[in-house]
């Protein structure tokens, strides 16, 4: 498990709530998937940067592995664990992130407008990403 897999967790649960808005980097004011990853990060105390330019409609799954690999976060071999992030696929064309916590994930939540802390179906397959030490 990452080293500060409890900071990065705290963090991720202090943005639910938040409401949502693509390219939302600012918790409490307004989040999107990646908000969220980047704000656990940054409670954690660690350094995570991803592209602000892409369309969540759109198949942007290699984008998101590209920009993760980018960031320094290393691809996990199985499931993740808590304070790992999840990308998860929702449709066919359509990627998410989201924040491990256990059994429970906290992400950016569209159609219920703000970021939840919640199981996630079953039936998005999803690949595990560790975030980087540094």
């Amino acid at each position: 498990m990452h080293s500060r897999h409890a900071d990065i967790v705290r963090a991720a649960r202090a943005c639910v709530g938040t409401r949502c808005r693509v390219q939302g980097r600012v918790p409490g004011l307004a989040l999107d998937c990646v908000g969220v990853a980047i704000a656990a990060a940054k409670g954690a105390g660690l350094s995570f940067n991803m592209p602000h330019d892409y369309c969540l409609a759109a198949d942007n799954r290699d984008r998101l592995a590209a920009g993760l690999a980018a960031a320094g976060c290393r691809r996990l071999a199985g499931e993740p664990f808590a304070g790992d992030m999840a990308l998860v696929a929702v449709t066919r064309v359509q990627c998410h992130l989201a924040v491990c916590c256990g059994d429970t994930f906290v992400h950016a939540h569209f159609g219920l407008g703000h970021v939840v802390e919640a199981p996630l179906p079953p039936e998005w397959p999803r690949s595990g990403w560790r975030f980087p030490e540094i």
